[in-house]
């Protein structure tokens, strides 16, 4: 039953797409147009027939013959009651007390983080919910509650967001920030989902290209650059692959953040380090990886993820999307135990790539 509502939430709602239009004068422009790159040695997302499309060999698009033998394979994630949880998986009162000159991130739980860089505050793929799901009556619930509610997080200068599934994309969390910050809060998303979120009220949204760089005008030395990753896109029933999705580099003049949203194993990281590390801390994805003939292409083991963390160059990576939400079918503490033994398999220090606690900050100067 779980596995059929991951599915449900995953083919729910149908989202439109419609390519980024800045028509604001410049006086009122919170953020400046994408740039594009030209580089021509650049990987770039196929689209054809309004649909984008992974340009590696290592994709593989899920078929809807997966879905059933995918359901019907064992579950081990085994998660425990909430008294088990509270020792295993702890929730941390967050401390906001930024360090202004460093950078540093928090984790609030799944693919969900705050980040201070260079004095700008930001959050990746925001879900507060209890739900991942297109409703909070059905669909995958958290197991482990956000560290902080909307209303108690510290004032929030932009959102990235990695692409359009619902735990990656969450309605509620969308219009409580929106409640929360109005049009102080600048937002940015991939190709196609800029209406989406107009059409949701939100203002201060742009959309990019993979490559394509931006920034807010009040910050204008932070730069943001969306940068690829291998997945796909679908919030409803004739959407599949209508926007596109990737990661984030942000990238200030003292400190550099990488955020790899969700993905699969691809050549893209290699070309990520090489144009934009090394990166000072990097927010890698370690879960929802099992069973790896239906999750590889989209979704890194923690042995993948360690190669991305080589490829982009992170001094200090963090594991995330774990922890959260029965995703997928890995016993739930699976994860950070794996993450260690290929750190060690790949000859690498343990305090290079770490997992932290709900609510936990790590910091660099």
């Amino acid at each position: 039953m779980k596995c059929f509502l991951i599915f449900l939430c995953y083919t729910f709602n149908i989202a439109f797409s419609q390519i980024y239009n800045n028509s604001k004068p410049m006086s009122e422009l919170t953020c400046f147009p994408p740039i594009d790159d030209n580089d021509p040695s650049l990987m770039r997302p196929i689209h054809e027939d309004g649909m984008f499309n992974n340009p590696w060999r290592t994709w593989k698009k899920p078929n809807m013959w997966s879905i059933p033998k995918f359901m019907f394979e064992t579950d081990n994630s085994k998660v425990p009651k909430e008294k088990v949880l509270d020792e295993t998986l702890p929730l941390l009162k967050p401390n906001f007390n930024f360090d202004g000159t460093g950078i540093s991130l928090t984790w609030i739980g799944h693919a969900t983080t705050l980040v201070h860089i260079d004095g700008l505050t930001l959050l990746t793929d925001p879900i507060f919910s209890d739900r991942a799901s297109p409703s909070q009556y059905f669909g995958p619930t958290r197991y482990r509650k956000a560290a902080v509610s909307v209303k108690e997080l510290p004032q929030i200068d932009a959102v990235v967001i990695s692409h359009n599934h619902y735990d990656h994309l969450d309605l509620g969390s969308v219009l409580a920030l929106k409640d929360r910050f109005g049009s102080k809060l600048q937002w940015f998303v991939p190709l196609g989902l800029s209406q989406w979120m107009r059409d949701e009220g939100v203002e201060n949204v742009v959309e990019m290209d993979w490559w394509q760089t931006s920034c807010i005008i009040t910050k204008p030395d932070i730069k943001f650059v969306f940068t690829p990753a291998q997945h796909w896109t679908r919030r409803g029933v004739n959407d599949e692959r209508k926007t596109l999705w990737g990661g984030w580099s942000v990238i200030g003049p003292k400190h550099k953040f990488y955020f790899a949203g969700d993905t699969g194993y691809c050549p893209a990281f290699e070309q990520i380090g090489k144009k934009y590390g090394p990166f000072d801390i990097a927010a890698i994805p370690i879960g929802a990886y099992e069973p790896r003939w239906f999750m590889q292409p989209q979704h890194v083991d923690p042995e993948e993820a360690v190669k991305i963390h080589q490829d982009v160059k992170s001094k200090l990576s963090i594991g995330i999307h774990w922890g959260t939400f029965a995703l997928a079918h890995e016993y739930y503490l699976e994860p950070p135990m794996k993450l260690k033994t290929a750190l060690k398999d790949n000859n690498l220090d343990n305090n290079e790539f770490i997992t932290i606690s709900h609510g936990e900050t790590k910091s660099i100067s």
